[in-house]
């Protein structure tokens, strides 16, 4: 909060925050004649849209104060500035990395001086690089020659605004300055290191340990340690140091020693022939006060890294900063120029629970080894990145070399030359851009991924689109990328650049950008791809959308950048989150948090025994059911493994006090957070070893062991838990069961194991080769929602010639026989036992939580009764673990043990989960406040529908969504709307609730099913549904199919009728009806309490008043409005000015 007083001496408390589209209208309101004469005619919402920075003073009341935009080009689009600023004395010195112009500014009237002055300091407060850029804010500049446009230019210096520093090597003078910078930790340094350890600092400077202090106007504000004493050996096994020679130097003589290690490791004590360089350029910050507890830390690895003497073999070439801290009031003002002679890198290590600081900002993050366990990030710095300005320009011929050189050691280098050798030859378009995106793709862009989160689409021509196809900047050059994309915006006149992630193994050889620009993507934001309609095209003719919208492609990830996120920054998150499991709930939880855009996750690791696999490479391999949370075109979509680190192994166990994870290989995973996701999984059911000879039949059938099965798991027995079982079963059975004799026996009862049945059916076995095993089960209902549906899939069988055997209990393999593969299979009934010959076992019997997964919690303590014990917020006994998905149960005291996250929808729990550690690392977010007692005892209400489907035998596409067991109503409640019959593959089943909306669909088709568009009719009010009650019962719906392939219907399953249902709810309860002002909830509220009577029937006397208040004229503009605007995905809509 800071004041801004008004030339009549009212002063007003204010906040400055990045410009908004909603506050377009104000800003716009207050505009006028003076504004006009100096800014010309302004288009608040387009400026807002192309401006590069834009900043608001907001007051107490929430009402903007003043404005103003800043570009990097000045006012009439002149965007080769350069040679015409040039016609001005001051300019020689401004240069596209440092300068700004400004394009608007507006304020409250006798606001307009301190508010101009407050926009400047929060411009160059937050913006480092800028240099120059209202009468008494801005100075007029003398012209040396007549300028090519007729104009006056005005400059305002930031050293007028905001301190400028001056860096030297401190004195034992400045300690009484510099104490007070450390009060908040003196205690502790002061207990380590004694109460004189700052004046022992200064005073023990040498050669190759150094103190330099930030100097304002003669005082001391800020300190740096440093040492130019690295343990380079040590990071180099910690950290990918390739790139950078390892910080090291070709070793040309030795260096003597001439000095012991210090007592205390703070200073060490190594000589070098180190020389600090003062500077008067800035440096670059911090938070007030930062120590660095590495340099501090006793007999650990963190003081080895600057405690281990120089190697006869290499020479560092890096020096490191100890200690750091600056009064808060210069912490913007840190870009720092402190160098030692003869060393080219300068070197931090810091926690990773640590808040990236501004001084980091210009570091470069050094990758870790991918076995690395340090607790520290490494960020170093390159003498060569103290550069004040770099020119951007279309290459030539004669930079091949360079360029050849720059990326000789990448995988992709062959592609990237070839792609700049046509461009020589067609000289096209600058700086590695493709020629702008043409209007089908970029059409496509639009209707395929949520780029209208960032951008206004109506605000930027076509031509402004652009597709980024390879990026390779110099690591040490690296902070500069944002930069360089401005000036790739700038000089190319583009406001909008993309990049497409293709998944690795559905990449062709035409698409040669895929992952040439993996060190731009944490500067871009990463685009969540929009759910799309699936159209009925024949029905719909002329009336369905373009081609270009509706056209079937390669799924890809899309990044994206414009002009004002080059300077929008993001807040780095280095903590280490660990989630074991890729499960639905896994993957919801990482694409919660990777889709975070101001948020930049660098440790987000993923364990998993088979790694991330994103979708089926063959159709036939489709052994399981789905739940529909992610299909196969949403992985390609979201490309998680582009973000997320995937380590192939399994979790043997938690070691909670050192906060690892135990690999089945044997490495360790640290961790800051470590999430549980790991399931259940279908387990090896354990013979109950019975003698089926000796079991006279009749008798009492013994039960299953719980027990785990811990024997030699045969060759020919697959128990299917995910994509990588099903592939290895698919290709078992293509060379050793397909085409040969043998029979297969399908043992289970859930859905899983009639897909399976479907598949094999599907890949040619012979339904009389099958044998479909159901166990002794506890559970009296079928895995189908609707007797209806499990009776045409029996008949189907039936008609297949499949054999299906009931509460069969597994008695034996091989007759008790131990051999490699199973041969025959004996089972145990309540008549008859039963022995079956057994080519291939595919086992479904049971799902529980894998046992390497439950001795690892176990073993660590964690509380577990039957499955992982968590709270309502999803923590387990130990703060740092959380888990969720059907792994886990809710703690007794919520006396809920009918309820689990296995009733839900996996990725709605996903997302909470997300939701729930989110406000730890997001400053935007209010932390979570503690529960009230009574509330902890609540467990979480999820309202999402639980979904299953597959191919079920006789080749029918089956769904069925229902509401959550939870929320699950009575049986008799509410009433069906059915069309069609299960055998004849037409069947539709629609349950209705109490309230008359729609809470069960059921569909089993022999022909495709459109899944997504049914699922949007979950939670639906029938009258949303065209009255389909009043339709049903008068006989206008004999087919449910034909009537939701209606075009009326495509507006409910676009992804923003959501939105637009929002938006007409708040417009009916704001409207304000009779003459008392009363709005329409209060109303309805009255009403249902029966505190009024209308002498009539309500829901006309509810319409009645509603149109009267005049919300249904606006909630008609809004619906006009929501068609209009998506007019490119509802072109079967007719629309005002069409007729």
């Amino acid at each position: 909060m800071i004041t801004v007083t008004s030339s009549s001496g009212k002063v007003e408390i204010v906040t400055a925050r990045s410009t908004e589209a909603a506050d377009a209208q104000e800003i716009s309101n207050l505009l006028g004649t003076e504004t006009t004469a100096v800014f010309g005619r302004v288009n608040v919402l387009y400026l807002l849209e192309k401006a590069n920075l834009a900043v608001t003073l907001i007051t107490a009341r929430n009402k903007v104060l003043a404005h103003a935009a800043f570009c990097d080009y000045p006012i009439g689009e002149l965007v080769a500035w350069e040679p015409f600023m040039q016609s001005f004395s001051y300019f020689e010195k401004c240069t596209p990395l440092n300068t700004l112009f400004l394009h608007l500014f507006v304020a409250q009237p006798n606001f307009s001086t301190g508010s101009a002055k407050e926009i400047v300091r929060v411009l160059f407060s937050s913006w480092d690089l800028i240099e120059p850029a209202l009468s008494e804010i801005f100075e007029p500049v003398r012209c040396v020659k007549e300028p090519e446009v007729l104009c006056s230019a005005f400059v305002c210096h930031r050293h007028r605004y905001y301190p400028q520093l001056h860096i030297r090597k401190a004195r034992v003078e400045d300690h009484d300055d510099l104490i007070h910078i450390f009060a908040e930790q003196l205690e502790d340094l002061s207990s380590s290191y004694g109460p004189y350890f700052l004046a022992e600092l200064i005073e023990s400077q040498d050669e190759e340990n150094h103190v330099a202090v930030c100097e304002n106007e003669g005082r001391a504000v800020g300190f740096m340690a440093l040492s130019g004493t690295v343990n380079v050996k040590l990071l180099d096994e910690y950290f990918e140091l390739g790139p950078f020679n390892g910080l090291t130097k070709a070793n040309t003589e030795h260096p003597s020693d001439t000095a012991d290690n210090a007592e205390k490791p703070l200073p060490s004590r190594q000589d070098g022939g180190g020389v600090l360089k003062e500077s008067d350029d800035e440096v670059h910050n911090h938070k007030n006060m930062f120590f660095f507890p590495y340099c501090t830390a006793k007999d650990s690895e963190q003081s080895q890294m600057i405690s281990e003497p120089k190697t006869d073999s290499d020479i560092p070439n890096a020096f490191c900063i100890q200690m750091f801290i600056i009064d808060k009031r210069f912490e913007m003002r840190v870009r720092g120029h402190v160098l030692i002679q003869e060393r080219d890198f300068c070197t931090i290590t810091v926690p990773m629970l640590s808040p990236e600081f501004a001084l980091l900002q210009t570091f470069l993050r050094v990758i870790s080894h991918h076995i690395s366990t340090s607790p520290q990030e490494l960020y170093i710095f390159h003498r060569a990145g103290l550069l004040k300005s770099f020119f951007v320009r279309v290459p030539l011929s004669a930079d091949m070399p360079a360029i050849q050189a720059l990326v000789n050691n990448l995988s992709l280098q062959e592609a990237l030359l070839k792609d700049l050798e046509q461009f020589f030859e067609a000289r096209r378009d600058p700086v590695s851009l493709r020629a702008s995106l043409n209007s089908e793709d970029i059409e496509f862009i639009r209707a395929n991924y949520n780029i209208e989160s960032y951008i206004y689409y109506s605000h930027h021509a076509r031509e402004e689109h652009g597709q980024l196809c390879h990026f390779v900047l110099n690591p040490i050059f690296q902070h500069y990328a944002k930069q360089f994309l401005k000036e790739v915006l700038r000089q190319s006149q583009k406001s909008c650049l993309y990049y497409p992630i293709y998944p690795t193994n559905r990449c062709n050889s035409k698409i040669t950008s895929y992952n040439s620009l993996a060190s731009l993507l944490n500067y871009m934001v990463p685009v969540r791809p929009r759910r799309q309609i699936l159209y009925p095209l024949e029905e719909l003719g002329v009336d369905a959308p373009s081609v270009h919208i509706t056209k079937d492609q390669v799924p890809y990830a899309l990044s994206h950048i414009n002009r004002k996120l080059t300077m929008e920054p993001k807040i780095t998150i280095n903590a280490r989150i660990v989630v074991v499991g890729a499960s639905d709930t896994a993957l919801s939880f990482l694409e919660t948090l990777v889709f975070c855009p101001h948020l930049r996750f660098n440790n987000i690791t993923l364990i998993s025994a088979h790694g991330y696999l994103g979708y089926y490479d063959n159709e036939k391999m489709r052994f399981l059911s789905t739940s529909h949370c992610y299909s196969d075109k949403e992985h390609g979509q979201l490309s998680l493994h582009a973000w997320v680190n995937v380590v192939e192994e399994k979790m043997t166990g938690i070691d909670r006090p050192a906060k690892h994870v135990v690999l089945s290989g044997g490495r360790i995973v640290p961790y800051h957070h470590l999430i549980l996701c790991t399931g259940q999984q279908y387990q090896i059911p354990l013979p109950t070893d019975v003698d089926i000879s000796k079991h006279p039949s009749g008798s009492s059938m013994p039960a299953q062991p719980k027990r785990r099965y811990a024997g030699p798991i045969p060759s020919n027995l697959f128990t299917l838990n995910g994509r990588h079982d099903c592939q290895a079963a698919y290709n078992w059975l293509l060379s050793n069961f397909i085409g040969r004799e043998g029979d297969a026996v399908v043992y289970g009862s859930s859905i899983d194991a009639y897909t399976c049945v479907e598949t094999l059916l599907h890949l040619g076995v012979s339904g009389s080769r099958l044998h479909l095993v159901h166990p002794p089960t506890n559970n009296s209902g079928s895995c189908f929602g609707d007797p209806r549906v499990e009776k045409a899939v029996m008949e189907a069988l039936k008609k297949n010639e499949v054999h299906v055997y009931q509460n069969c209990a597994l008695a034996q393999w091989n007759d008790g026989r131990h051999s490699e593969s199973i041969s025959s299979a004996c089972f145990t009934t309540a008549e008859q036992p039963l022995r079956l010959k057994c080519a291939v076992f595919m086992n479904f019997s049971h799902k529980a939580v894998d046992y390497d997964t439950f001795k690892a919690i176990n073993d660590a303590c964690l509380v577990y009764d039957g499955r992982l014990v968590i709270d309502s917020a999803f923590h387990t006994n130990d703060p740092t673990i959380r888990a969720a998905g059907p792994l886990t149960k809710f703690s007794r005291r919520y006396h809920a043990d009918h309820i689990s996250h296995t009733n839900f929808n996996s990725r709605e729990v996903g997302r909470e989960l997300a939701l729930e550690l989110l406000p730890l690392f997001d400053p935007t977010l209010e932390p979570p406040a503690s529960q009230p007692a009574d509330m902890d005892r609540l467990i979480p209400i999820y309202s999402q529908a639980k979904i299953q489907g597959g191919r079920l035998p006789g080749g029918y596409s089956y769904l069925h969504a229902t509401k959550p067991t939870q929320l699950a109503p009575s049986s008799d409640a509410g009433r069906e709307i059915v069309t069609g019959d299960a055998a004849t593959g037409n069947y539709f089943c629609l349950r209705l609730s109490p309230r008359s909306t729609v809470e069960t669909i059921t569909c089993l088709s022999l022909r495709p099913l459109a899944t997504s568009n049914y699922l949007c009719l979950y939670g639906k009010h029938e009258q949303l549904l065209n009255h389909l009650c009043s339709r049903y019962d008068e006989g206008l719906v004999p087919d449910l199919y034909s009537y939701f392939q209606e075009s009326w219907c495509m507006a409910l399953y676009h992804d923003r009728f959501a939105d637009f249902e929002q938006e007409a709810r708040q417009l009916m309860q704001s409207a304000q009806v009779g003459g008392d002002s009363v709005s329409m909830a209060e109303l309805i509220r009255t009403l249902a309490d029966g505190r009024r009577d209308v002498g009539g029937e309500t829901g006309r006397f509810l319409r009645d008043r509603f149109e009267e208040s005049g919300g249904l004229d606006a909630f008609k503009r809004s619906a006009l409005a929501y068609l209009k605007y998506n007019r490119y995905h509802l072109t079967m809509y007719a629309q005002p000015g069409f007729l």
